[in-house]
């Protein structure tokens, strides 16, 4: 957000002019000259194009340049001296020795013309010009005129003024040497906010302590400066106060002004320069509430992320945690954003910072904006959004078990929504919340049962069941579940009831036939002619009344007569469940009872079997779900000690140790996770392990002198991580060292952009003039920057910076080659073709979890699958599976317990997300036969991604990768062979 100026003053350069012919219409240089000598504009302007463009691209047209000076250069057309400006930026100015050319006189005096030119446009753009300049020689005779433009009349010339001199001193000092005390007696007269920014930034370049000394100077008038000059400011604050920590308490105030800035830039930086100064409570929170206002008020999404990690950053301390806990309401505020991903990380930000003292108000505020999400028009974030709001009371649910009451009946309401993501977290967090909390088990049974009636999803109607007869342990709670059950069958049995509601219907639909008559057009009917050619006639109030039948058909026995007989398998097995337990129940429940109940559920179960067989549903019941009912139906008729343990206590087992797990999956993989605190006791002994003595050794090895070796480079470490974790893992060598320039560069990724910091060395004893970086790319990159020429001596170096713009997750090319000249102008260019630099997609990928619901819906939506065949030399299931997530970024979602043992296969699936918020998901399927000990794992890895380029990325990785292994095995096998070969010879001679 901080706003950034160069030389140029800000404004765009105007290479955007220039229409690029193709390499067809390139003209010779004779047609090129004849056309700048034309009398007309136009065509001078096309062919000054033409020329630039040829220039650009390493043409040397030595001949046109008195042509230009003589044609060109005194017209007072606009276009032709912007162009102009252009053309004197790139073309050669020196000769074959170094020296400037004699032509440049006459451009060095047209210089100095437009630098006196009344219109201010030609002066600007003049001024600009001369900051790119490099030739002292031609600076030097208009230093006067460049000093005169600063009494301009215009602000907008006085502003580059400021910026030609400013660049001038930094690299021609003795050219102006006095310019610290010209540009501050400028800024003390200056009324324009843009000069006075310019020239303060020159001060805090170049003369600190004068624009300390302005600074001091008009402290209580910063809150009326404009927004460009207030973040010169504050950095210069930040400068300062790092540099001489005494002066904080001097420009601490000043910075507390500025939070209450008109720019919300000015208010950011602000903000965090004061974090940085200040470790105080007082100070965190007013740099917090300045984040959170930012937030609120900006409408543009990126810089409420941007803002929001800036925010989350503050909880790095303890102290600051503590201040942002009572910020939480505040922070709550965000949510009235419309943007998903900001909603989702102000709702996980909130409830890092939940405590006992704030949940009850955060779950009221969350409660009422669940109400709101009733009110608002649906669409598809409304639903995601309900679905995050539903995951947030359920982990305050499970935080603060206190909260849960009240959170109960606002989510139970969820359970009879369209929308399924919503009601589904709703039902696992019941799941969980009566499982934790028994005390909780009637409040979520009642509220199940009054819901009951209204789910209007097969899969929530589902899981309902199953926690209602998995919770209800009570004689009183069984029979309200299998009353409201039966309620939502209606009419037992299944089929026939069907039967007469069939026939009822036809012998109905058969008396409207004989006794309908035509009607005319203002009647409730309307004619129809069918295909046949006979009339058809439909009322109105008869689909009405049609449609309203099936509305009154209760969703349990609508799911069943639909086909949907999964359904009524999982009721049988849950129904036997129940039943099961109240057998449990000695005692306390009639055996009288306890057989009608076990009666009813039979009955239930054998209507369900026979209504699927009897062929009345759209769909016939499956062969699995058949069995599965008449297993339930034999475990009811038989009284098994073993079965009524396994229905009663292993299944509740089995949850709570899938719970515990789950817990501890998302514990060990939690993002957010805190940095433990290291106690250390006052008397604690310091040990420096290069001064242990031999005697105590760690592991037999001399700590002293193994760090001596590696320090000098003699004895790398065993292991190669600290050095892929190092800045020299990244860097790639570019030309080769017999090359006259040798090229390397570090390649710098900070999420969307890339960084290239390109180290040139000229091998050679000559100077090389206009050495230039060309650049190009291959895939979903954009170079942002391109270098600028420069200037190697003799055996010397030079750093390049290069800027590229990254927009989507794929591997990507970066190419080109180095251009410089030898002998000047009239020289030929000279080309070295440079290595490849290689995007990995790593580093746009990183580890994330989700629920297997999600992971599930996320399988079956994406439309881009890349099967990927296993070839490696890994001889270990295990092992290969971590050297995957190792090569890929990627989470393993599948529990460690569950990977256990060795069985010969295994099956896992894997998740990550991008920076750029793509989903990657994978499938892991390998074996490995277990009387083979030395055979490689073999199977294969399916990827599903939602664009292509992420899944054919992903996939050209783990292909990469697994070479690496194949390659690192055989070097392994043939050093084992030669190993084994030597022993055999050493024995074979010690036996001679």
């Amino acid at each position: 957000m901080k706003e950034r100026a160069g030389p140029s003053g800000g404004e765009p350069p105007c290479y955007t002019l220039i229409n690029f012919p193709s390499d067809a219409e390139q003209p010779s240089e004779m047609q090129l000259r004849n056309d700048l000598e034309k009398g007309d504009i136009k065509v001078k302007t096309e062919a000054l194009k033409k020329v630039i463009f040829l220039i650009l691209n390493g043409e040397k047209l030595p001949g046109l340049l008195m042509t230009i000076i003589r044609f060109l250069l005194p017209l007072q057309d606009h276009m032709i001296k912007k162009l102009l400006l252009i053309f004197w930026e790139i073309v050669p100015k020196t000769s074959a020795d170094g020296k400037l050319l004699h032509e440049m006189i006459l451009v060095c005096d047209a210089y100095r013309k437009d630098l006196q030119h009344p219109n201010e446009f030609i002066r600007g753009s003049t001024l600009r010009f001369l900051c790119k300049l490099r030739e002292p020689e031609l600076l030097e005779p208009l230093m006067p005129a460049i000093r005169a433009c600063l009494e301009h009349r215009h602000a907008y010339v006085r502003r580059n003024a400021i910026l030609a001199i400013f660049t001038i001193y930094k690299n021609f000092e003795f050219l102006i040497p006095d310019a610290p005390e010209v540009v501050a007696t400028v800024l003390e007269v200056e009324q324009d906010m843009a000069t006075r920014r310019n020239s303060f930034l020159m001060l805090l370049q170049v003369d600190q302590k004068r624009a300390l000394d302005y600074l001091s100077s008009c402290l209580d008038q910063i809150g009326n400066f404009g927004d460009i000059l207030q973040l010169v400011i504050v950095e210069l604050i930040y400068k300062v106060c790092h540099n001489s920590p005494s002066e904080r308490t001097r420009f601490i105030r000043c910075i507390y002004n500025l939070l209450n800035s008109n720019s919300s830039a000015v208010r950011y930086e602000a903000a965090g320069t004061l974090v940085t100064l200040s470790t105080a409570p007082s100070a965190i929170k007013a740099a917090a509430t300045c984040y959170i206002e930012i937030i609120v008020k900006e409408s543009d999404n990126n810089v409420k992320l941007i803002v929001l990690e800036r925010l989350a950053g503050l909880r790095e301390t303890s102290t600051n945690d503590r201040v942002l806990e009572d910020l939480v309401m505040d922070i709550l505020r965000i949510l009235a954003a419309p943007d998903l991903e900001v909603r989702r990380k102000t709702l996980n930000l909130v409830l890092e910072l939940l405590t006992s003292r704030t949940v009850t108000e955060a779950v009221v505020y969350l409660r009422k904006e669940v109400g709101r999400t009733h009110n608002s028009v649906e669409h598809d974030d409304t639903g995601k959004y309900r679905q995050l709001l539903v995951r947030t009371l359920h982990q305050c649910c499970v935080k603060f078990p206190d909260v849960a009451p009240s959170i109960i009946p606002v989510l139970t309401e969820f359970l009879s929504d369209t929308n399924e993501l919503a009601a589904s977290d709703v039902l696992l967090f019941m799941r969980e919340a009566i499982q934790r909390f028994p005390h909780l088990t009637t409040i979520i049974i009642e509220r199940l049962l009054e819901v009951f009636p209204q789910m209007k999803s097969s899969k929530v109607l589902r899981s309902a069941i199953w926690i209602l007869c998995e919770f209800a342990s009570s004689k009183e709670d069984i029979e309200n579940v299998l009353t409201q059950i039966k309620a939502c069958l209606a009419e037992l049995p299944l089929t026939e009831s069907e039967l007469r509601k069939a026939a009822g219907n036809e012998s109905e639909e058969s008396k409207d036939k004989t006794d309908s008559k035509p009607q005319d057009k203002s009647g409730a009917s309307a004619r129809l002619v069918t295909s046949d050619g006979t009339y058809a006639t439909q009322s109105a109030f008869s689909m009405t009344q049609t449609k309203k039948k099936e509305d009154d058909i209760p969703s349990l026995r609508r799911f069943l007569i639909e086909g949907d007989f999964f359904i009524g398998a999982a009721l049988s097995s849950s129904l036997a469940k129940m039943v099961r337990r109240l057998s449990v129940l000695n005692g306390s429940v009639a055996p009288a009872v306890k057989h009608k109940i076990t009666a009813e559920a039979m009955y239930i179960m054998a209507s369900v079997l026979r209504f699927g067989t009897s062929g009345i549903p759209a769909k016939a019941i499956t062969s699995d779900d058949i069995d599965r009912i008449q297993l339930c139906i034999r475990v009811l008729g038989e009284n098994n000690g073993k079965v009524n343990s396994i229905y009663t206590e292993d299944c509740r087992k089995a949850l709570a140790l899938m719970l515990a797990e789950q817990a501890e999956f998302e514990a060990t993989h939690s993002k957010t996770k805190k940095k433990k605190d290291v106690v250390v006791q006052p008397d604690d002994p310091i040990m420096f392990e290069q001064l242990v003595s031999k005697n105590d050794m760690i592991n037999g090895e001399d700590v002293f002198e193994t760090s001596l070796s590696q320090a000098v480079g003699l004895n790398p470490k065993k292991d190669d991580t600290d050095f892929s974790s190092s800045k020299l893992s990244k860097v790639t060598q570019l030309t080769g060292f017999s090359d006259p320039v040798y090229a390397e560069a570090y390649i710098n990724v900070n999420q969307f952009d890339i960084v290239l910091d390109v180290l040139l060395v000229n091998q050679t004893t000559d100077t090389l003039q206009n050495c230039t970086l060309e650049l190009a790319t291959r895939g979903e990159l954009k170079l942002v920057e391109r270098p600028q020429p420069i200037i190697l001596g003799p055996s010397d170096f030079s750093n390049i910076r290069a800027s590229i713009k990254v927009t989507s997750t794929e591997n990507a090319l970066i190419f080109g080659n180095i251009v410089y000249d030898v002998g000047g102008a009239t020289s030929d260019r000279n080309v070295i073709m440079m290595n490849e630099i290689r995007i990995d997609i790593m580093d746009y990928i990183l580890p994330a979890s989700c629920t297997d619901v999600e992971f599930r819906q996320m399988w079956a939506e994406f439309e881009w699958e890349n099967k990927v065949g296993v070839s490696t030399g890994i001889m270990d299931l295990h092992e290969y599976l971590q050297y995957l997530l190792k090569s890929t970024n990627m989470q393993c979602l599948t529990p460690e317990k569950a990977l256990m043992g060795n069985c010969g296969f295994m099956a896992a699936t894997l998740y990550a997300k991008s920076i750029f918020g793509e989903d990657a998901l994978a499938n892991l399927s390998i074996e490995k036969p277990v009387d083979t000990p030395n055979a490689s794992v073999t199977g294969h890895i399916r990827i599903r991604a939602k664009s292509q380029a992420m899944a054919l990325s992903l996939g050209d990785k783990i292909t990469l990768s697994q070479k690496k292994t194949i390659t690192q095995s055989a070097l392994a096998i043939s050093a084992a062979a030669r190993a084994a070969a030597t022993s055999a010879a050493s024995s074979v001679a010690g036996d001679e």
